[in-house]
């Protein structure tokens, strides 16, 4: 590298301590393209190598360029993100204003609906890691946002259970790709203890959602009988538009990467790919490759953290699809009063993400915070089990508790990107996990069986249940990385970014074939 492509980069603390998670030990290649497995080196890489020459030594304070990536990229992924959550959580608020009774479901019906959404995301799951490797983030990201905008508004014409099932399918279909997106995108611009508080931020819009939702199931519930379109179908039809909305502003203002993005320039760009490369996990490489899915499926962390997360989505099932619901079935409590008294799950939610997204910025231990979390939604799950019905405030307090298992996802998303490496494995694990995700929410709501109602007893023990074996899943999870680090004989603390910027740690390596990875724990 010359002078002018190390460059002047500012805020070392960050790198020291990222690099010192991920000290290189650089496999040399005879491989002509760099590559140690035949697939070549990131475009990354290729965009420093071009350049290299070309710097004009110009000053970056990487400090001051993080905070305008910041305002850049994460307020469009948070908006995504509250917008997905919104658009699920509304079927919850719809469900107390009379949309079973408007639409003559019966049964199983409700429960139904809520989980075919999961099981469209689950399917497109699938063919989505080929679409997240052969088409660009950004643009795929905002494509299915503007889809499942129009499918959540579509679900304002529904006439029936058949026709609202079908726009729910469709809308877990689009949403397929929000986390995976999301994880990848998040991945590109940050180390990865820059990028848990981001991940934590984005993932705030889950708490944000579940205020809003209330509030608008509160407003819609006051229009006047006499309106051609009942205050469920307007609330659909006016989220789904706001959805479209924000999808376009993601295809014309989210770069799809570091090198695209028109308002830096290339020594910014340089100094920010210097800067992530010490996660070692590249930024583009859209070459498929078939033998990284068959590692990851052959790699124990990949269902250690597929476990944990359908363990934790299942109580995530029951928060998303029924708290609107257990809360009017308290003594004293109609459909306006719960929609209103849900909102405070939403400041638990935002709470605990934003805790855990910062103490992991500073004390890493990504798998103490996610016992933190746990802890509380367990005595919740207690709570709402074992207390008798007329003790509603203590009810209720379990029913804000049990929220707290909404942060751990981001940390286990942020896991995910943080230490599976190779794009083809990392897109398949990202997909995965997401789907994962889907896999405990189709649970979730089908532990409230109508046989139940309205104490829903079975549903409540599972949340108890799920939540301690996510914990001890995440403790497994803990151990396997350490003993990792331990054999992978770590042994180059205080190596710097440049270290990392010869072209084999560019290279498409995955974890396992890169020797010189190191797990976050």
């Amino acid at each position: 590298m010359s002078s002018s492509d190390k460059g002047s980069i500012k805020d070392s603390k960050s790198s020291t301590k990222d690099t010192k998670e991920q000290a290189p030990e650089v496999v040399r290649s005879a491989d002509s393209d760099h590559g140690s497995s035949g697939g070549g080196v990131d475009l990354a890489w290729k965009f420093l190598d071009q350049r290299k020459e070309n710097g004009t030594g110009e000053y970056v304070d990487l400090a001051a360029l993080r905070r305008r990536i910041d305002f850049r990229i994460v307020p469009l992924m948070f908006l995504c993100y509250t917008l997905q959550f919104l658009d699920k959580v509304i079927l919850n608020y719809a469900n107390v204003m009379g949309l079973q009774k408007d639409l003559g479901m019966a049964g199983n019906d409700f429960s139904n609906v809520a989980t075919f959404l999961f099981v469209g995301l689950l399917c497109f799951e699938i063919p989505n890691i080929w679409f997240l490797q052969a088409v660009p983030a950004a643009k795929w990201l905002g494509l299915n946002v503007i889809l499942w905008g129009t499918a959540t508004a579509c679900g304002a014409a529904a006439t029936n259970y058949q026709t609202l099932l079908v726009s729910r399918i469709f809308l877990g279909i689009f949403e397929a790709t929000i986390a995976p997106s999301l994880m990848l995108l998040s991945g590109m611009w940050y180390t990865k203890s820059e990028s848990a508080p981001r991940f934590s931020f984005w993932y705030l819009g889950l708490g944000l959602g579940q205020i809003i939702g209330g509030l608008v199931s509160f407003g819609f519930q006051h229009m006047s009988p006499d309106a051609r379109l009942s205050g469920w179908r307007t609330m659909f039809l006016t989220l789904g538009l706001v959805t479209v909305i924000v999808g376009s502003c993601v295809i014309i203002f989210l770069p799809d990467t570091p090198m695209q993005a028109k308002w830096m320039s290339d020594n910014e760009k340089i100094a920010l790919l210097k800067h992530v490369s010490v996660n070692q996990t590249g930024v583009e490489n859209r070459k498929f490759r078939g033998k990284e899915i068959l590692e990851a499926l052959a790699d124990p962390q990949v269902y250690l953290l597929l476990l944990a997360v359908i363990l934790l989505s299942v109580s995530s099932g029951v928060v998303t699809t029924y708290s609107a619901t257990l809360i009017r079935n308290l003594p004293g409590y109609d459909s306006k009063k719960a929609a209103l008294m849900n909102t405070p799950s939403g400041v638990v939610s935002i709470f605990f993400t934003l805790l855990v997204g910062w103490g992991i910025r500073f004390q890493s231990h990504r798998w103490a915070w996610i016992l933190v979390c746990i802890i509380p939604a367990i005595i919740g799950g207690a709570l709402m089990s074992f207390l008798p019905k007329d003790n509603t405030n203590g009810i209720l307090a379990g029913i804000y508790l049990v929220n707290a298992v909404v942060a751990p996802l981001a940390i286990f998303y942020n896991w995910t990107v943080a230490n599976i490496a190779g794009p083809t494995k990392r897109a398949f694990a990202a997909a995965i996990i997401s789907g994962s995700f889907s896999l405990g929410n189709i649970i979730g709501p089908q532990t409230f069986q109508a046989r139940d109602a309205p104490d829903y007893r079975p549903a409540k023990l599972a949340v108890m249940g799920t939540q301690a074996g996510c914990a001890l899943v995440t403790f497994v999870l803990f151990l396997y990385y350490a003993w990792q680090n331990k054999k992978r004989n770590n042994r180059a603390d205080n190596q710097n970014e440049d270290a990392f910027m010869s072209p084999e740690v560019w290279a498409r390596m995955t974890d396992k074939e890169n020797k010189g990875f190191r797990y976050s724990y």
